[in-house]
């Protein structure tokens, strides 16, 4: 942990970067649209480029996580999640797209020519009006941050990057937490709060009020408190992490307030001491939010503008009045208006974003599972077992009596548990259970139910975990016959007929925890004698609700909801909503009523009207009263291969929470600033009338 090892957007770094874009020639992948120009910098996770975008020119950063794996796929995933909270925020780097899929990862976002803070700042400490002002903006966007549940917890120069109008911008939200959140996050050195430097430590927002002090103090003085060469050598000096987090709290904690801001010219009382109360050691004495910093920096400005004023009355006060006001409503509904239409229309751009950014999660948990499946039923071990073991006559025969719908009861029953003993098959059943990687063997609370073999009749052979099913004919479930429904019991397939590729089921409850559940399935194909033979399906069952989340700022407020949408008897089936979890967790099971729960082609939010005026279809339920209200709605189909599951995800939030409680508030202020004001102006007119009669009166 350096004091400053993120790679910046300009300055030096960007002179390094011509030298290093020579040696380096090209990024470590082609994004479709963008045309490298040069290397911007690199870290521990990968490197950034400077790219054009062919179709109009402008350029662009791409962050490509070079070093892939389980912790950088994280990174990227934890980065990006906040950069879409935080879509449309001008005081935020704006994230542009990501290539999920790509090797390396990245994700685009806006490029800054002017450069990062830290870069203006090696030509020396910046003017106190200039520094209020960067501050002032800077706290105001982590504000925004904050009252969307994002703490940055890595603030510092080299993290602001400046526009053409020399605006600040957030950036590298890569240490960044949820509110909720209770995983640690590292920040830089002298600008982390002592509290944070703790593997133990849990996210506050006290964290980047200390940061902003440190900012602040590093622009008026031109480095950050505390910070003496030989107390950074003395911290790199430290191998171990815990020691040297454990150091810094120490200095931190017996070092006395930095004192040097104070001697700067144009630093009054009141600024001291707001930085000093942000880098105040002590949480609780520190400010408690970056909304109490601007407080406190509005209570400055205002004790500084504070001037006499003096009131003045005219002639025809009244009329002037009378005409201010009525323009004055007329732009006052004319401005809610727009605001509401302008709100509205950001906040379903917001969720069309995070509408896919679910899709392609759900898509990508998918996508994972077909590969799952895939590999179990191309395992040659298993294709050899299984040619060997269904090669045998008698298995065979005892197979094809099993598949006979019309084989009585008790006959079936003894068959079945001939069948269950039966060495081959067991021999079978080891095999199979072999080839399942422990971690994706089904086990209590882990989202894999069960995996399974079903042979060319439909029949379950093999089964993992081993159950009751072994031996039934499953040739009537659509995880094997590829329809869009499952059939009659005593259907069977003509030869022939069965899955050819890859395939979603349609889902059916779980008797053991009243959950969706949805088999993927794929076909086991071999070539005997120059022919193609179907021995059998390979499957997978897996509880719906481990695909698809959303994390908002409440459950109740902004969340996601899963749409079976494809045609069959589960057509508009709601598969995953809030409700259906708080159902699970307080009574065990989920009501029959959920099975009526549909949404139909003209609930669907795919217009703008019904986008703006979405209503929850489960606001109906017995249970479901606090959705019944207003929502913003986007949907986004689930895409797997270039290919629709028939799935939808469906991002909604509550417009009051969003937008309407805003507008409410600010025009129940506006309307009581109003009438106040016409209260007030009302008794200065009459004060200044009875003044003048005095005076007309006397000189008279």
């Amino acid at each position: 942990m350096s004091t400053d090892p993120t790679q910046t957007q300009g300055g030096y770094e960007r002179r390094v970067s011509r030298e290093m874009s020579l040696k380096r020639g090209r990024p470590p992948t082609q994004v479709p649209g963008y045309e490298p120009e040069r290397l911007l910098g690199n870290g521990a996770y990968g490197e950034v480029w400077v790219a054009i975008e062919r179709n109009t020119g402008r350029r662009v950063a791409i962050k490509f996580y070079a070093h892939r794996g389980g912790l950088d796929w994280s990174l990227l995933s934890r980065e990006v999640e906040k950069l879409a909270f935080l879509f449309a925020d001008r005081y935020v780097v704006q994230l542009l797209g990501v290539g999920w899929n790509a090797e390396p990862p990245y994700y685009i976002m806006e490029y800054l020519e002017r450069g990062s803070l830290a870069d203006r700042l090696q030509h020396g400490p910046l003017p106190v009006d200039e520094a209020v002002e960067l501050f002032r903006d800077v706290a105001v966007g982590l504000v925004h941050a904050h009252g969307k549940g994002v703490l940055h917890c890595d603030l510092k120069p080299a993290n602001i990057l400046l526009d053409e109008d020399n605006k600040p911008r957030l950036a590298d939200f890569g240490q960044s937490r949820l509110s909720y959140e209770q995983m640690p996050a590292l920040g830089t050195m002298f600008y982390m709060a002592p509290e944070q430097a703790d593997l133990d430590a849990v996210p506050d927002a006290r964290w980047d009020v200390y940061a902003l002090g440190a900012l602040f103090y590093c622009m008026l003085t031109g480095h950050p408190p505390h910070h003496a060469g030989e107390t950074a050598d003395e911290f790199e000096r430290t191998p171990d992490l815990r020691e040297r987090l454990s150091r810094y709290r120490e200095m931190i904690e017996r070092s006395p307030i930095p004192l040097k801001h104070r001697n700067v010219p144009g630093v009054d009382a009141a600024l001291a001491d707001i930085i000093d109360r942000c880098l105040t050691p002590d949480p609780r004495q520190r400010y408690p939010n970056v909304q109490a910093v601007l407080d406190a920096l509005d209570a400055r400005a205002a004790r500084r503008a504070r001037r006499p004023m003096m009131v003045l009355g005219a002639i025809g006060p009244a009329l002037l009045l009378a005409v201010v006001s009525w323009f004055a409503w007329q732009g006052f509904h004319t401005a809610m208006k727009r605001s509401d239409r302008a709100l509205t229309a950001q906040a379903l751009k917001s969720n069309q974003f995070a509408a896919q950014f679910v899709a392609r999660a759900a898509a990508y948990e998918l996508e994972r599972r077909y590969q799952q499946v895939e590999d179990l039923a191309g395992n040659e071990a298993f294709r050899r077992t299984l040619l060997e073991v269904l090669g045998k006559p008698d298995f065979r025969a005892l197979l094809a009596k099993l598949a006979d719908p019309n084989l009585p009861q008790a006959e079936r029953d003894k068959l079945r548990k001939q069948f269950r003993d039966n060495p081959d098959r067991l021999k079978l059943q080891k095999r199979f259970a072999s080839l399942i990687p422990p971690a994706l063997r089904p086990r209590e609370e882990e989202e894999v139910a069960s995996w399974f073999f079903c042979d060319a009749g439909g029949v379950s052979t093999v089964r993992v975990p081993e159950g009751k099913t072994i031996g039934r004919d499953y040739a009537w479930r659509s995880f094997f016959h590829g329809g869009p429904k499952d059939l009659e019991q005593k259907w069977r397939p003509e030869p022939g007929r069965h899955i050819t590729a890859t395939t979603l089921s349609a889902v059916f409850r779980s008797q053991a925890t009243s959950k969706w559940i949805v088999a993927i399935s794929t076909p086991v194909l071999v070539e005997v004698d120059g022919k193609t033979e179907f021995l059998g399906i390979v499957a997978m069952t897996v509880e719906v609700g481990r695909l698809v989340e959303l994390r908002g700022r409440g459950r109740d407020q902004s969340f996601a909801v899963l749409v079976d949408d494809r045609d069959g008897d589960n057509k508009g089936l709601i598969l995953q909503h809030p409700l259906i979890d708080k159902m699970l967790a307080t009574r065990g099971e989920l009501p029959d009523r959920f099975n009526n729960y549909r949404l139909k082609a003209d609930d669907l939010p795919d217009v703008k009207p019904r986008q703006e005026r979405y209503r929850d279809p489960l606001a109906a339920d017995p249970d479901g009263g606090t959705y019944n209200r207003r929502w913003l709605a986007q949907m986004e189909p689930v895409t797997v291969r270039k290919e629709n599951t028939g799935w939808l995800v469906i991002v909604q939030e509550d417009y009051n929470e969003a937008i309407g409680g805003t507008l409410s508030s600010l025009a129940d202020r506006l309307l009581q600033y109003g009438l106040t004001a016409l209260v007030f102006i009302a008794v200065v007119m009459a004060v200044l009338w009875a003044w003048a009669t005095r005076m007309s009166v006397k000189r008279g």
